[in-house]
C-alpha cells in the first residue's frame, strides 16, 4: 500500500508542474499539440488525486455492511480514472487536433524575454524547453512505477509486463505505471510535431501530433477501463495460481475430494477462498475441524494475498 501510494504522490507532483508548463507554452506560441498536452497534463493530475482517494478509502476498517472491506475501492477509482483519461484528455485532444487540421494556422513566431537576463528568444523554445522537462519528469514517475510493478512480476514469477498487465490486481500501480509511459510518447509526439512546424512553417504537424495524442490516450484508456472491469466484476486469481491451491486440498490427508473451488479479488492483492470438501467418512467431527483449520493455514501460507478462506465439509 504504502509503496503504490508513493508511486502515485510521485506521478502526482511531476504531473501538477508539467501542466503549468505546458499551459504557459501555449499561451506563448497557441501551439495545438502543446494544449493537448495541457489537456493531458490536467487529466492525469486529477486522476492522481483519484488514486489517492481509492487508497485512502480502501484503507477503512471492515464493516458490517463491507464485510470484506473496502478494498475494490481501488477498482473503482482506478475505473473513474480511465474514464476521465478518455473524455477529458483523450476527445479534448483529438477534437482540438481535428480543428487545427481543418482550420490550420501559422506557428507562433512571438518571442519571449527572461526579465532577469534581458534575454529575448523565439517564444518556441518555450515549448521545447516545456516538453523536454516534462519527459524528465515524467521518465522519473515512470521509473518509480517500474520498480514497484517489477518487485510484483518477480515476486509472481510472471514473464513480463504483458502478463503484468493481464493478472495484477494492483491497479494503482498498473494506472499510474501506464500513465507515466503515455505522458512521456505524449510529449514525445507533442516535440516532434512543434518542431516540424517550426522546421517547415506548416502547422499541419503540429495539428496531426495534437490529434494523435488524442487517440493514444483514448485507446490507452479503454485498455485500463477494460482491466478495472474484470476486477470491478469479481475476477478469480489466474488459472495456474488456483491450480496449485486446489492441489495443496486435494492432496491433503484425510480429504477425499474437491467438490468446489473458488478464488475471488476483494482488493488489490487481497483473495477470499472458498472450498467445499469431501472428507473420509472415518473422520470424527474434531478431526474434521483440524484439517480444516491446518488447511487454511496451507493457504494462506502459500498465498501472500489471501486474507479470507472458507471451507465447507462434504458429506
Amino acid at each position: 500500500m504504502a509503496s503504490s501510494k508513493s508511486v502515485v504522490l510521485a506521478a502526482l507532483v511531476a504531473n501538477g508542474l508539467i501542466a503549468i508548463m505546458k499551459f504557459v507554452g501555449f499561451l506563448l506560441t497557441g501551439s495545438a499539440a502543446m494544449l493537448s498536452e495541457t489537456y493531458h497534463s490536467i487529466s492525469d493530475t486529477g486522476n492522481q488525486v483519484f488514486l489517492l482517494i481509492g487508497i485512502r478509502y480502501s484503507g477503512k476498517d471492515a464493516s458490517r455492511e463491507h464485510p470484506f472491506g473496502y478494498g475494490k475501492a481501488q477498482f473503482f477509482y482506478s475505473f473513474l480514472v480511465s474514464v476521465f483519461l478518455f473524455g477529458i484528455a483523450g476527445w479534448e485532444s483529438l477534437k482540438h487536433g481535428y480543428s487545427a487540421i481543418v482550420n490550420p494556422h501559422p506557428p507562433g513566431t512571438g518571442s519571449a524575454t527572461l526579465p532577469v537576463l534581458n534575454i529575448t528568444f523565439p517564444a518556441v523554445f518555450v515549448n521545447y524547453s516545456v516538453l523536454i522537462g516534462a519527459i524528465v519528469f515524467e521518465a522519473w514517475a515512470f521509473k518509480k512505477a517500474y520498480a514497484n510493478m517489477s518487485r510484483q512480476i518477480e515476486e509472481n514469477d510472471w514473464s513480463g509486463l504483458r502478463e503484468a498487465f493481464r493478472k495484477t490486481s494492483d491497479v494503482t500501480v498498473l494506472t499510474a505505471l501506464t500513465e507515466d509511459f503515455i505522458a512521456m510518447a505524449g510529449a514525445g509526439i507533442a516535440l516532434f510535431g512543434v518542431f516540424l512546424s517550426r522546421y517547415t512553417g506548416n502547422p499541419i504537424y503540429d495539428a496531426v501530433s495534437a490529434a494523435l495524442i488524442g487517440i493514444m490516450l483514448m485507446g490507452f484508456a479503454v485498455a485500463l477501463a477494460w482491466e478495472n472491469k474484470r476486477l470491478l466484476l469479481g475476477e478469480s486469481m489466474p488459472r495456474e495460481d488456483e491450480v496449485e491451491l486446489r492441489e495443496i486440498v486435494a492432496g491433503w490427508d484425510g480429504v477425499e475430494r474437491v467438490v468446489d473451488f473458488r478464488t475471488v479479488y476483494f482488493g488489490p492483492e487481497k483473495v477470499v477462498v472458498m472450498a467445499d470438501i469431501e472428507f473420509a467418512g472415518t473422520l470424527g467431527t474434531e478431526e474434521i475441524d483440524d484439517h480444516i483449520t491446518a488447511i487454511e493455514g496451507a493457504l494462506k501460507e502459500s498465498q501472500g494475498g489471501i486474507r479470507k478462506v472458507y471451507i465447507e465439509p462434504e458429506v
